[in-house]
């Protein structure tokens, strides 16, 4: 059955039946915290995969017994989660987290206690397993699935360098990064700066705003009268949405770029016009409304938490998705090759190549994990909001309308690079 735990200010309970407690899961959650505008279809997707195999046997005819907690993305909570998740006799087989700054305070204690951490931050500081990189301390217990924000980023600042000659620009583009002061809009500030310079680009003085929602005006009058060409934005969309509004307001012309968890069908349903050409990478190869064949498992696995199967599922549901059944199989193969103990699971992600998991053909990125470079995807599927028209009405209705679009741009494929590794 699905425990929730009292520890946590807000516990909400998901639409799983119970089942036979045997192998425990913690899962980590940002229900009401200021990422959970992502947090909740991320966490949504996750919860209802786990579920799902439950359903259909669980990890080689053994139940698991999933335990999600919203921790309202503070660090002190996360931190005490996990020591209640692996300080009793039955200690977690494996945890699936959530935002930066708790999975960076608890890579140590993976390590330490040999747990794999399949987390929802994909900062390139915990993509290294063995720390030869010199740029990141080993982290051989963390695991995420997509490309880390910052080969993100790298790949849309090379989309940038060529839309720039595309639209016969000439000069240097001016680049600048814009976020909140935090772990996770920072992650890949230096990368991406330094990458910027590689390509051609003037980069122009980072500007912070804030991960809540707020009046941004000021930040969208420094990046104007900087002349900024492109600016990516590190918040959620929660934030991201204020800020287009704000810029928009104040008359820019800046192509924004935002990280996986910067654009969605929700947020640009709330920001509107504001948000049309926003470009942002997809985890996923597919999005609501693809034919490819794994939707067909994706709309079983929907059906978990909506029985009647009409939910509009944004491409976080569907990333929560994949990272669950990833994790999943890797239990699968532990419990087949000497048990559920942390390194046996860890074994389990390195033993194939270019993987999906198994029936989500089309939609999961193959992936690939080694015991030396936890960088699972050097793959980057660049999308653009297309907005159309007013955004008042219910968002399954826009989006058949055709009135918000997400748009395939360019996938990018990076070189698998050392130097790259860890930053």
């Amino acid at each position: 059955m699905l425990r929730l735990s009292l520890a946590s200010a807000t516990v909400l309970a998901l639409a799983v039946p119970a089942l036979a407690a045997e192998i425990p899961i913690g899962h980590l959650a940002d229900q009401s915290g200021a990422t959970s505008d992502v947090g909740v279809p991320y966490a949504q997707g996750v919860a209802d995969a786990l579920a799902y195999v439950n359903r259909k046997g669980g990890i080689k005819g053994e139940k698991m017994n999933v335990e999600m907690v919203d921790y309202g993305y503070q660090v002190p909570r996360a931190v005490a989660l996990y020591k209640k998740w692996t300080g009793g006799r039955d200690k977690v087989a494996a945890i699936q987290g959530w935002g930066t700054a708790d999975t960076e305070a608890l890579s140590a204690f993976v390590t330490k206690d040999e747990i794999p951490y399949i987390s929802g931050s994909y900062a390139a500081q915990v993509s290294d397993p063995t720390g030869a990189s010199g740029k990141a301390k080993a982290a051989p217990y963390n695991f995420f699935y997509g490309p880390s924000y910052s080969d993100a980023l790298r790949a849309m600042l090379m989309w940038a360098a060529d839309d720039w000659k595309a639209k016969g620009k000439t000069g240097k583009p001016k680049y600048v990064h814009m976020g909140g002061n935090h772990p996770y809009p920072n992650s890949p500030k230096e990368a991406g700066e330094a990458m910027a310079k590689d390509l051609g680009f003037e980069v122009l003085p980072a500007i912070v705003f804030a991960l809540a929602p707020g009046d941004y005006t000021a930040q969208c009058l420094t990046a104007k009268n900087a002349g900024a060409n492109y600016a990516y934005l590190g918040n959620t969309g929660g934030s991201n949405i204020s800020l287009l509004k704000s810029c928009k307001s104040v008359g820019t012309d800046i192509q924004f770029m935002g990280n996986v968890w910067g654009m969605d069908e929700n947020a640009a349903k709330a920001a509107g016009e504001a948000a049309n050409g926003v470009v942002f990478p997809v985890r996923t190869a597919a999005v609501s409304g693809s034919t490819a064949p794994g939707m067909a498992m994706a709309a079983e696995i929907s059906k978990v938490s909506d029985a009647a199967g009409t939910a509009y599922r944004p491409v976080h549901y569907y990333t929560g998705i994949c990272a669950a059944l990833y994790m999943t199989e890797a239990l699968a193969w532990a419990k087949d090759n000497g048990g559920l103990a942390g390194p046996n699971v860890r074994k389990g992600f390195y033993q194939k190549k270019d993987w999906v998991p198994a029936g989500m053909e089309g939609v999961c990125v193959p992936s690939t994990w080694s015991p030396t470079d936890h960088r699972g995807m050097m793959e980057v599927h660049i999308y653009r909001a297309k907005v159309s028209g007013p955004t008042d009405g219910a968002l399954p209705d826009l989006m058949k309308a055709g009135t918000i679009k997400l748009e395939p741009v360019k996938t990018v494929t990076l070189p698998r690079k050392s130097e790259w590794q860890g930053w």
